[in-house]
């Protein structure tokens, strides 16, 4: 069957089935290992402090560029938030199911876990499941994004 034939039947736009993204390139990824380094240090910088670091450092960059690469790792800078502790009266309060629980056997209570892990070209995203009582990792699952199909994967597996 022809490509034209298979995007019809599929209702793809020919573009996207020829469509191969661009890799990252390595301007990007020495800055965002920078900028992983510097919010290990100082998490409390946004994109405006974290762009005149990398001046300071020798790189043309402005913030626009620097908000970019933190959104795509997935950071931001930590500030205070406007009535942040403030509950909204509509939201539901749920219970916390645990209190009073003993447990006293393996698969009784799961817990879950997402981090990333710095490589040297970029980074990954890890998901944990853990049994509370063993402390055994039950299933575990990695993504080069931050999406919960990776998540759920994981909790099947498990």
């Amino acid at each position: 069957m022809s490509v034209r034939w298979q995007c019809r039947a599929l209702k793809l736009c020919r573009g996207s089935w020829y469509y191969r993204p661009k890799p990252m390139n390595e301007q990007n990824l020495v800055l965002m290992d920078l900028i992983d380094r510097q919010y290990l240090d100082t998490p409390f910088y946004g994109r405006p402090k974290m762009a005149e670091y990398l001046r300071r450092l020798g790189h043309l960059i402005n913030p626009k560029r620097v908000g970019r690469l933190m959104r795509l790792m997935g950071i931001r800078g930590i500030k205070a938030r406007l009535n942040t502790s403030k509950p909204n009266p509509k939201h539901p309060i749920y219970p916390y199911l645990l209190r009073g629980l003993d447990i006293i056997r393996p698969n009784q209570v799961w817990g879950a876990d997402i981090t990333y892990v710095r490589l040297k070209r970029g980074f990954m995203y890890l998901v944990a499941i853990i049994d509370i009582y063993s402390r055994k990792i039950v299933s575990w699952q990695l993504s080069n994004t931050l999406d919960t199909e990776f998540c759920v994967e994981s909790l099947e597996n498990a």
